[in-house]
């Protein structure tokens, strides 16, 4: 009787904790995301070659989601920025599930 009770109680307990740590890891990849971004606009003046950097870093799904701004300053010492954005669906299978917005910001000076 008493495992009747707590078995669902576990289950909802270990989702939970699953998601949390699924939620962590595509946090994770967009915060390196946002790093090898700003890496790349910190080296080259062409943003472009900033977005696509970040892009490649993200698993194949998120990057078509993935929202990219890139700013840099034009002098040597400035400061560029890159800004990523993802929407994540969490809870997908249960009721229905919800939809954050992960962000991941980097800066670094610039070198050329």
């Amino acid at each position: 009787m008493e495992f009747a009770l707590v078995v669902p109680l576990v289950l909802v307990v270990l989702l939970g904790a699953v998601e949390v740590a699924i939620a962590a890891r595509a946090q994770l990849e967009v915060s390196h995301a946002a790093r090898e971004g700003a890496r790349e606009a910190a080296a080259s003046p062409d943003p472009s070659l900033a977005v696509k950097a970040a892009q490649a870093v993200l698993a194949p799904e998120a990057r078509s989601r993935a929202r990219v701004s890139v700013s840099r300053d034009h002098h040597v010492g400035g400061r560029a920025e890159v800004v990523v954005v993802v929407p994540h669906r969490v809870a997908a299978p249960l009721l229905g599930g919800w939809t954050v917005q992960l962000e991941g910001r980097a800066s670094m000076r610039v070198e050329r």
